[in-house]
């Protein structure tokens, strides 16, 4: 058969239609890669942070075992105290340094 003049090429059309497609979907999935590489970094490091709280959590846990074996809770309540709410004895003078501020 022989082509009209005044028709376009429909097979041309459809293999530009069918090339800009697949480069669309290429750079898409270029594009998709690089955001879930991304996130997994950004996931991996949060990751680490959460192991690592988890692991100070432990040794703490540990040394909070260790106390309620040993039946040592005068000194911890006073390792508390002394701590935490910068309590002191009657005759304890407690010097601070104040011009580090």
């Amino acid at each position: 058969m022989k082509r009209k003049p005044g028709k376009p090429k429909r097979k041309g059309l459809f293999s530009l239609i069918t090339k800009f497609t697949a480069i669309t979907a290429v750079i898409a999935c270029f594009v998709s890669i690089i955001i879930t590489k991304s996130n997994h970094s950004e996931m991996q490091k949060e990751l680490d942070s959460i192991n690592k709280k988890a692991e100070e959590i432990e040794a703490e846990n540990v040394e909070l075992q260790r106390i309620l074996e040993d039946d040592d809770m005068d000194a911890y309540m006073e390792k508390l105290a002394i701590e935490k709410m910068n309590y002191a004895y009657p005759d304890e003078r407690r010097y601070y340094d104040k011009s580090r501020n």
